[in-house]
């Protein structure tokens, strides 16, 4: 029989015997459900046992060379991927004894300390990152760890991340700084700490919009003000030439535009 493993999450458990489908934002590429879906067929005996947390079993089939550390399932995750993504930091533990590689990366070019940070799972974190992991590789979408903490809003992991030498200023392939992520996805207190770490507020995405702009524009009120108090430029123009307050102006008329809609009588 097929057998299908959920993932573990701070969310809690993926009912027994059933797979989640990540949902990918097309937007910057973040999945909006943390860890992988994991089928039976995909796997070799080193993962399988990974991805329980079973440590015996791990240590059994290093031991006779059934599989090395470093073995790929067939789409491309390691028994460190899957061990991190589901929190078994034992298991962790064992496979950085035995040297395996850090920062291989799967399928979307992310590592096991991005899978760790999505999944929110801080020792395994901890762990990685004091063996020497590197912050600052970046997926298929440009993303780095430090987005994936920003996504989730877990500032301690954004914190241990700086710690070790990420790239505060790390751009996406839509030229979203993490400041940037944060305040597309209404983190206010990611934006706070950010700013506070000396995260460049002037830094522009794709279109040449800032920070304020992007502020503005999601209705974030406090980040406005923040970034209005750290001295940013509200003169600057966006690939069409609106400035800041263009964007306060529009979003005046698109309100007034929708009240104008729901008004209007219906016609019969």
């Amino acid at each position: 029989m097929k057998k299908i493993f959920g993932f573990r999450s701070k969310k809690g458990k993926s009912p027994s015997g059933s797979s989640i489908n990540p949902v990918r934002d097309s937007s910057h590429g973040i999945n909006l459900q943390p860890g992988y879906c994991i089928r039976d067929k995909d796997l070799r005996k080193i993962h399988k046992a990974a991805i329980v947390g079973n440590v015996a079993k791990v240590q059994h089939v290093l031991l006779f060379g059934k599989n090395g550390p470093n073995d790929r399932d067939k789409t491309n995750r390691t028994a460190l991927h899957l061990a991190c993504a589901n929190g078994h930091s034992a298991v962790v533990t064992l496979l950085l004894e035995r040297k395996c590689q850090l920062n291989l990366c799967d399928n979307e070019n992310r590592t096991a300390l991005m899978k760790a940070v999505e999944c929110q799972e801080e020792e395994c974190v901890t762990l990685l990152l004091e063996h020497g992991a590197d912050p600052n590789v970046m997926d298929v979408c440009g993303n780095t760890a430090l987005h994936y903490a920003v996504f989730c809003q877990n500032l301690s992991l954004a914190a241990k991340l700086l710690s070790c030498d990420a790239n505060i200023e790390a751009k996406n392939k839509d030229n979203l700084t993490p400041l940037l992520l944060a305040i597309i996805e209404r983190r206010a207190q990611m934006v706070e700490f950010l700013v506070k770490n000396g995260a460049n507020i002037h830094a522009v995405d794709k279109l040449k919009r800032t920070a304020l702009m992007l502020a503005v524009n999601y209705g974030s009120t406090n980040v406005v003000g923040l970034l209005l108090q750290q001295g940013v430029d509200i003169f600057s123009q966006d690939v069409f030439g609106q400035t800041a307050e263009d964007y306060t102006f529009n979003k005046i008329i698109l309100k007034e535009e929708k009240k104008k809609k729901e008004t209007r009588p219906a016609v019969s």
